[in-house]
């Protein structure tokens, strides 16, 4: 597969990175030389510097070839230009990174006309990602599958879990009434992400994911040695759009939003947008303005501004006054790996998001649904299984399954199961992948 992506930031770099895994012929453009040096220097790909609107270079690197066209650079009308001449010049299917909220709600234009398959906006995804966390507030990393027939589940483990110094076989005779499987473990101290085996123990400040049917969620929670956090009061510090995005959607879920932002030309202009949310006209760093609005009182604080630093230091301060839940937008991808370790609930950013987004669109096979899980470098796929798959020829137990990779669970007739080893995957079904990069291929051969 032939993929281009223009723009080498933070969400190309991201895009790439997954690609050069897989072999892919994968062009990156943009007219930072240094970005492109440095990806010369990290990743097996083809670099281009120039203008990704010039239809010279576009026809050298051979466009009327490419099966996608990636347009992920931080400008809306340069991602939009260039997915119009892709189109235009042969490439097969275009996505563009698009924050302009008219082009991603309007039903008078049809953008496919013009030459953009895909729009994809970063701060809806971060809104929504925001919106899923503080629904499963007592875990700091969820995705959902099939409107939460399944679900994927991140947590910290602290003194409290019964689980601790236990191994994975232990806790699975243990609580034999609960249906999860734990399909990947972040260690302190250790770079590389845990495939869980029978005999790995859980240990104090482990990040765990579980992969958890529907019906077994609300009995995770003594597993892990946290109750459920009901959050009905939410405070957000910052209009951007993010935090406007975000609070729209909270209060149409019935939350008591509570929004901060500094600009009074702003406040007055999101008083008047978002009427199920309060807005308050303040500086987030005055204490005694976050007293008089009764942060010790909120469930969950959300830290949106654009500076991460404030963002980090406000979800910190936010801690210290009792608030149970805090999540901080940071825009430095680096920084996503220090958010247990530092006593922020969570950290998310919206290029990985966005990335991670884009990117089921490139997958081969009958992939569904694509996400990543923070602090990890791995994918979780939903499958849709097809007649003939050599997935389906033996029980999961007797496939010659990457110990890269993992089932964490099937769909099948509308309900969630646990994919244990005597369980045959059959056509039809819908199957969770919990996958390390080295072993994509290989799943997907299985699904083929």
């Amino acid at each position: 597969m032939k993929i281009i992506i223009a723009g080498a930031g933070d969400v190309g770099f991201h895009l790439a990175k997954l690609l050069s895994y897989e072999s892919q012929d994968t062009y990156v453009i943009d007219t930072n030389g240094k970005k492109l040096d440095y990806i010369n220097n990290h990743l097996d790909v083809i670099t281009k510097k120039g203008d990704a609107t010039s239809i010279k270079l576009l026809k050298e690197i051979g466009v009327d070839s490419a099966d996608i066209l990636l347009a992920v650079t931080e400008s809306q009308n340069t991602n939009f230009t260039v997915s119009v001449i892709s189109k235009a010049l042969g490439a097969k299917k275009t996505i563009a990174r698009i924050d302009n909220p008219e082009f991603l709600s309007s039903n008078e234009l049809n953008f496919k006309d013009f030459g953009v398959d895909f729009m994809i906006s970063p701060q809806e995804l971060a809104a929504e990602e925001i919106k899923l966390l503080l629904h499963r507030s007592s875990f700091n990393d969820t995705i959902t599958f099939e409107n939460g027939l399944f679900n994927v589940m991140g947590t910290t483990l602290g003194y409290k879990s019964p689980i601790l110094n236990l191994t994975v076989r232990e806790v699975r005779e243990k609580f034999k009434i609960v249906d999860f499987i734990t399909i990947a473990i972040k260690r302190e101290g250790c770079t590389q992400t845990i495939i869980p085996r029978g005999d790995t123990e859980y240990k104090l400040n482990d990040q765990v994911y579980f992969s958890v049917p529907n019906y077994s969620i609300d009995k995770l929670y003594p597993i892990i040695g946290k109750e459920h956090i009901n959050i009905k009061n939410v405070m957000i510090l910052g209009g951007s759009n993010v935090g406007e995005k975000a609070a729209r959607k909270l209060g149409n879920d019935n939350f008591r939003v509570k929004l901060i932002e500094i600009n009074n030309e702003k406040a007055f202009t999101l008083a008047e947008e978002l009427p199920n949310t309060l807005v308050i006209n303040g500086d987030g760093h005055d204490m005694e303005l976050l007293e008089e609005e009764n942060i010790r009182e909120m469930d969950a604080f959300i830290a949106v501004t654009g500076n991460s630093e404030m963002n980090i230091m406000s979800c910190l301060v936010a801690k210290s006054k009792g608030v149970k839940k805090t999540v901080a937008l940071v825009e430095n991808m680096d920084y996503i790996n220090i958010s247990q370790t530092i006593g922020i609930d969570t950290l998310i950013n919206k290029k990985l998001i966005t990335a991670s987004s884009i990117f089921r669109h490139i997958r081969r096979g009958e992939i569904l649904a694509l996400a990543n899980l923070n602090n990890v470098d791995a994918e979780v796929f939903e499958f849709e299984v097809q007649e003939g798959a050599k997935i389906t020829e033996k029980p999961i137990r007797e496939l010659n399954f990457p110990r890269e990779a993992v089932i964490g669970g099937i769909i099948r007739d509308g309900k969630g199961l646990t994919s244990f080893g005597d369980i045959q995957i059959k056509a039809g079904d819908h199957v969770i992948i919990f996958s390390l990069p080295e072993a994509i291929q290989d799943v997907e051969e299985l699904f083929n």
